[in-house]
């Protein structure tokens, strides 16, 4: 390995055998996907790391689980309306068995972006011109029992986002970024992603609010993303396509300001949404999901304490996990081939993630017929040797020629 490498080399997994099965994943991945362990064999100082920070992502699991348990899932995982959105579900399974996104990601229309200049004092560094984007969402849910319901959270329905310009009068290649699940501040993600780092370097830069994040949470929430897990599955399903939505609208928007080249980066549920970008949105210059997740199902499996009730509700309402997968699988970037090359790809996972364990990551490489990988010995949060990454997204944007003037 490499000196300019991180402690958990690229190469990994190479002689590993795939983790994807055959379509449709959702029947033959794994049933105990979720117990698979991760295949890191590492020794010394580097497994000591790996250790102590997954014992610490461990416990920031185990605490956002109990939070999601008592306020967000409380209304989700209950076995009647398990048992209701599966049921209701069968459109969903319809539509993930002909994996065809032009029947379930609807091209979105012209709609009219407000930009409001921002002062200084806000995440941007100095000397950026910062905008305020917003709009009015026409999304509407597949689901036409869900339209009416959906659409009246008024909040979530005002698409946000922050632009960071260099020149009102000059474009320059774009830097897209989507938070993770809870974390929409533009502050803290402007130091997950870097952002000042490479605006600095030359880029403009756009952050995008997930739907229920932010300003577009809904009153009496207990904090930013209760809305997006809180409704149950069908409402999830929605909540996921009206992402994609309202992002393609915002890519709309940065071309009418001339913008030539954008590409977009995720974290952790940002990374699952960038992942599902790469099979929609043939425009993105590039896809970097950073910790991402790829089966929610899974996912739920293994946080402790949510799982004991997504495991209860599961029993009670005669639902098998295949059949959990199957319904969410319509958003799901497993059930779909990517439109972008796979050269325009790079994937950032960290050995000591327990949020979105690196089986996720894995899963998703093998799916995408193994693309640029980069490893580190970070957690979910806590991005030990980050510098090696940002090495390898340098080198990504070089190679795609994705380069401010």
């Amino acid at each position: 390995m490499s000196v300019s490498q991180s402690r958990i080399s690229k190469c990994v997994h190479l002689n590993e055998p795939s983790l994807m099965p055959s379509q449709p994943w959702w029947s033959n991945l794994n049933v105990n996907f979720n117990k698979i362990p991760d295949a890191f064999n590492l020794s010394g100082t580097s497994k000591v790391i790996v250790n102590v920070l997954a014992g610490v992502d461990i416990s920031t699991r185990s605490v956002l689980a109990t939070m999601l348990a008592s306020k967000a899932l409380k209304g989700t995982f209950t076995p009647e309306l398990m048992k209701q959105d599966i049921e209701q579900g069968k459109m969903y399974r319809e539509l993930a068995n002909g994996h065809d996104v032009s029947k379930i990601f609807a091209e979105p229309p012209v709609v009219s972006v407000t930009e409001t200049l921002l002062e200084t004092g806000h995440s941007a560094p100095e000397g950026a011109i910062c905008k305020s984007l917003s709009f009015e969402s026409p999304f509407e849910p597949l689901n036409p029992d869900l339209r009416e319901p959906y659409r009246a959270n008024k909040q979530n329905l005002s698409a946000r986002a922050q632009y960071w310009r260099h020149d009102a009068q000059t474009s320059r290649p774009t830097i897209c970024a989507i938070h993770g699940f809870l974390l929409s501040g533009y502050n803290i993600n402007a130091y997950l992603f870097e952002m000042k780092r490479f605006f600095e370097q030359g880029y403009d830069v756009l952050f995008y609010t997930l739907p229920h994040h932010g300003m577009r949470q809904e009153e009496g929430s207990w904090r930013s993303g209760q809305g997006y897990f809180g409704h149950g599955i069908s409402w999830l399903n929605e909540t996921v396509l009206h992402s994609i939505f309202d992002f393609r609208i915002f890519l709309n928007y940065l071309e009418a300001q001339g913008v030539a080249q954008y590409g977009v980066m995720g974290a952790s549920l940002g990374g699952y949404t960038a992942s599902l970008l790469a099979c929609v949105e043939k425009r993105l210059a590039f896809v970097i999901p950073n910790v991402p997740v790829v089966s929610m199902a899974d996912l739920f499996m293994q946080w402790n304490p949510a799982n004991k009730m997504l495991q209860k509700s599961l029993v009670l309402s005669n639902t098998s996990l295949y059949q959990l997968r199957h319904t969410l699988a319509v958003h799901s970037p497993l059930t779909y081939k990517p439109v972008i090359d796979k050269d325009r790809m790079l994937i950032i996972a960290a050995a000591a993630d327990r949020c979105a364990p690196p089986n996720h990551a894995r899963l998703l490489w093998d799916h995408w017929q193994r693309p640029e990988i980069s490893w580190i010995a970070g957690n979910h949060i806590l991005h030990y040797e980050k510098r090696h990454y940002l090495k390898d997204i340098d080198a990504l944007f070089a190679r795609i020629d994705f380069l401010p003037t």
